[in-house]
């Protein structure tokens, strides 16, 4: 099955950055004001989803499904929604954070909602690589050494980190106590990640 990527309307100023993540087989969803950033990317959109109220529909031959403006899904979750529905497992979500902090929240929840049904998600920005960790060991090593584990549905009760600046053994993060922000792999050296009991946010920076 071909990976998903889905294509959002917040801000890209890193391109090339973002370019080096796209493969040529991937499925190209484009959401509304995400068709912005199409000759940027140089990706041609498989399907476009949205309601266009922020960007003018196209009149093009691509699979078009126009929304109505008042409904309950973002363009965005409609569209994860629809390609869930299609079989897709795999998915890489770019255009999701930004300016609107609403958004940015909204998008990063359908990291949470792809690891409930056991699929695999990954958002990227200009800045960072963001994913969820659970019930598993990640490892990740220092070409982007800088990385935060944030507890963003519910309390993370059995987490491990080895080979950081600041590991951690068995502990417990809550969502009211954020204290694994800000931590860094050490240098030649792969950081692993255990989470026994829980679900964390994992976000790997590139600058500290």
């Amino acid at each position: 099955m071909r990976r998903c990527v889905i294509v959002g309307g917040a801000p890209i100023e890193n391109y090339e950055r973002i370019r080096s993540y796209l493969d040529m087989q991937d499925f190209n969803i484009l959401c509304d004001s995400g068709l912005k950033h199409c000759d940027e990317l140089c990706i041609h959109p498989d399907l476009i989803v949205g309601d266009f109220d922020s960007y003018q529909k196209p009149n093009v031959e691509t699979e078009t499904i126009q929304l109505p403006t008042v409904k309950d899904d973002t363009d965005t979750v409609h569209a994860l929604k629809l390609a869930i529905s299609r079989g897709y497992h795999d998915f890489l979500l770019i255009g999701m954070t930004g300016r609107r902090l609403d958004h940015t929240l909204g998008n990063i929840a359908m990291l949470i909602r792809l690891d409930e049904l056991g699929l695999k998600g990954l958002m990227v920005d200009d800045y960072s690589e963001i994913s969820i960790i659970s019930n598993g060991t990640v490892e990740i090593d220092d070409s982007m050494p800088y990385f935060s584990t944030i507890a963003v549905a519910g309390a993370v009760k059995d987490i491990s980190i080895t080979n950081a600046k600041y590991p951690l053994d068995h502990a417990v993060i809550e969502p009211g106590y954020q204290y694994g922000v800000s931590n860094e792999v050490l240098p030649g050296k792969k950081a692993a990640i255990t989470v026994a009991d829980g679900r964390i946010l994992l976000i790997r920076d590139i600058v500290g």
